[in-house]
């Protein structure tokens, strides 16, 4: 494929272009439904290597000077192996990158992922960064896996993340973002835009005390392979309250939901972002990627909820309804995709509301 001249985010076919013309190359055949609107998803290599904790590559060194040093002992996840809460791993991926000039990448953890509260970055050669694949990178690609709240059962092939590819610089200023919410909205309401669509923590959902889920402490092991197989009441405690707000306890992994119904017009991704750090102290969000057409009423999400995965930090801190914790930076797409999310392609969540991931059931 030659560089397209387009300025955005890479949509599907543009990416199966990347794969005939080598510039993605992959060990294996590329598997059934790894290409989505405005992503590729990534798979896990035969071997995950246990170090004695995370680490970027650096300027000067590759991936593998880094495990020479740090490397524990191997696991082999041909015929899948427990990864243990707590212990830092690294995974080489099948699919490798031989970025052409003006052509950056970044990786997310895919959405199931980041509500196990399953901490995956990706790594590269040389990176000083985690998620970020620098212009013109070739080379390959590895992901660092930390289960954080529950162990679990990975094997070769699975996909815990994706990868999108910007030519140029994507992202829409406020005002394009303002232009795109009065053509095509993009939240229910009014929007609040500054760098980004900024979105709040829904506290007092309409007919039900239930708010979220927080993270068991002593569970049993997750396969990541099983869908729609574990009981929630076993590894989540039902968070419910009447008064608008909740004590976040530092430590504590939750599973929420944004008050607002967000939806992704075709000619456009997302990223959810940080919101900034003095609003509280805790993060939101591990996953990171909304895919064309999420919540797009033409792809059948007549607006979904942004689900949110917080984890709080040192102290104790009362979250309150309608409070900003996040936001969705929009960008363009290069080209419109083939199948949006939801509409010709199998998604999980689109429509959604509060919703754990699709291994409960």
């Amino acid at each position: 494929m030659t560089q397209t001249p387009t300025v955005g985010v890479l949509a599907d076919h543009q990416i199966r272009a990347m794969l005939d013309a080598a510039q993605i190359a992959a060990t294996a055949p590329v598997a059934d439904g790894q290409i989505q609107p405005a992503s590729l998803d990534l798979r896990l290599g035969d071997q995950a290597f246990r170090v004695r904790a995370s680490f970027l590559a650096g300027r000067d060194r590759t991936v593998a000077d880094r495990l020479a040093q740090f490397q524990m002992h191997e696991i082999d996840l041909t015929n899948g192996a427990v990864l243990e809460k707590g212990c830092v791993y690294v995974v080489p991926l099948i699919e490798s990158l031989a970025l052409p000039a003006g052509m950056t990448a970044a990786a997310s953890a895919k959405s199931s992922i980041g509500r196990l509260d399953l901490l995956t970055r990706v790594i590269t050669d040389r990176g000083i960064e985690f998620d970020r694949v620098p212009e013109g990178y070739v080379g390959p690609l590895y992901v660092e896996i930390c289960p954080r709240s529950f162990s679990v059962v990975a094997q070769t092939g699975q996909m815990l993340n994706q990868i999108i590819f910007r030519n140029g610089k994507t992202i829409m200023d406020d005002d394009a973002l303002r232009a795109l919410h009065a053509k095509t909205p993009i939240v229910d309401g009014d929007a609040v835009i500054s760098d980004g669509l900024g979105f709040s923590v829904d506290l007092r959902p309409d007919g039900t005390d239930l708010v979220g889920y927080r993270a068991k402490p002593h569970t049993g092991v997750i396969d990541l392979g099983k869908l729609g197989h574990y009981d929630p009441a076993e590894y989540w405690e039902e968070v419910r309250t009447d008064k608008g707000w909740i004590i976040l306890d530092p430590g504590a992994f939750y599973i929420l939901v944004s008050r607002e119904a967000i939806a992704i017009p075709p000619m456009a991704a997302a990223e959810m972002a940080p919101y900034i750090a003095m609003v509280g102290e805790f993060r939101v969000h591990y996953a990171g990627f909304f895919d064309p057409g999420f919540g797009y009423a033409e792809a059948g999400g007549s607006g979904s909820r942004g689900v949110l995965e917080v984890r709080c930090h040192e102290a104790p801190f009362v979250l309150e309804h309608g409070q900003i914790v996040g936001r969705l930076v929009y960008e363009h797409m290069a080209a419109m995709p083939d199948a949006l999310y939801g509409r010709e392609i199998k998604s999980n969540y689109q429509g959604q509301g509060l919703k754990l991931s699709k291994h409960f059931g």
